[in-house]
């Protein structure tokens, strides 16, 4: 099913258009965050969704394989919830891995969005 509508922004299309149960992983997630920090721009950058604050990249969804990655851009700074985030393989960022809603813990994903966003005037790398 292939969703698309005009004056959307191409970031909502992404999400839309993405099969279940990624869709429904994605739609909880952008809810959530928009919930979480209201402040937060959604833009459609690098063909992926990714939020911005006050100008800056903030953090991004990508479904890839068999899960959907929420990603963030400050995550060389995040040492709270390090231990349930994933490299995989990368050398700076740093992501939540879900496949499917069963693996969001709201309290986790609530505390990693609250230490993000108050890294926020940090620079990319440590």
């Amino acid at each position: 099913m292939s969703f698309s509508f005009k004056d959307m922004n191409p970031a909502e299309n992404y999400i839309l258009n993405q099969e279940e149960p990624y869709r429904g992983v994605l739609l909880f997630l952008q809810t959530f965050i928009e919930n979480t920090i209201p402040e937060l721009e959604l833009k459609y950058k690098y063909k992926i969704p990714f939020y911005y604050l006050e100008g800056r990249p903030f953090c991004y969804l990508n479904q890839s394989k068999n899960y959907v990655d929420l990603g963030f851009w400050m995550a060389a700074h995040i040492e709270k919830n390090k231990p349930y985030m994933t490299k995989a393989g990368r050398k700076v960022m740093r992501s939540l891995r879900y496949r499917s809603l069963e693996d969001i813990n709201p309290e986790i994903l609530a505390s990693v969005l609250k230490e993000a966003y108050g890294l926020k005037d940090q620079k990319f790398y440590k």
